[in-house]
């Protein structure tokens, strides 16, 4: 038996509705549940349709071809695992989509550590053991990622509690199904006003 071919995840929406597509098996690698993608993507019904989008920690890509078959703009996968970026890229391949999706092979809080183009929608779902919500959430708060109003999406083990968030995110949403903890932050950027304007 293909074992490989047993671990495919479903498309739930958009364009690619139904559509499966396939994943490598590693450590720390579990797409975000249906029942949660379908809440999330409800929450972000609004803004998705031509959102520049940023999946950090890719593994399945579950997030970044929901985020595209529902409409964005611009998807980008941040992937460390070298298999999984692969199969990233076959999968883009596979549905013709390359074009609109960048798929990166990197480490996620290295690439986020250089001077950032504004993102409206962010998903951060890193293995939960890895303590990675933190330094992600802080890169990106102070590197320039996020544009006024941006959306950060959050999982985590359903035990754990979020990270304290920056000043000028507020979790808009906080739900649990299951093993999983997940939240939609809104994220207010200051804007600095010219003390001569009228």
């Amino acid at each position: 038996m293909n074992t490989r071919a047993s671990h495919q995840l479903r498309i739930i929406g958009g364009q690619f509705r139904g559509r499966r597509l396939p994943f490598v098996e590693q450590p720390g690698l579990r797409p975000t549940p249906d029942r949660v993608r379908e809440t999330l993507f409800n929450w972000l019904a609004p803004i998705i349709v031509g959102a520049r989008c940023l999946d950090a920690f890719a593994g399945s890509g579950a997030l970044g071809f929901e985020a595209l078959s529902r409409g964005s703009g611009e998807v980008i996968l941040l992937e460390r695992a070298a298999p999984a970026a692969r199969q990233l890229l076959a999968n883009a391949q596979t549905l013709g989509i390359s074009n609109e999706m960048n798929i990166v092979q990197t480490d996620a809080l290295q690439w986020l550590a250089g001077a950032g183009r504004p993102f409206d929608v962010v998903f951060l779902d890193p293995p939960y053991s890895a303590d990675l919500l933190a330094p992600a959430i802080e890169k990106l708060a102070n590197n320039g990622w996020l544009a006024a109003g941006a959306r950060v999406y959050l999982e985590t083990a359903s035990s754990s509690d979020f990270p304290t968030l920056p000043t000028g995110w507020e979790l808009m949403r906080d739900k649990t199904a299951g093993q999983v903890r997940y939240g939609l932050v809104v994220v207010e950027i200051e804007r600095k006003i010219n003390a001569h304007s009228p």
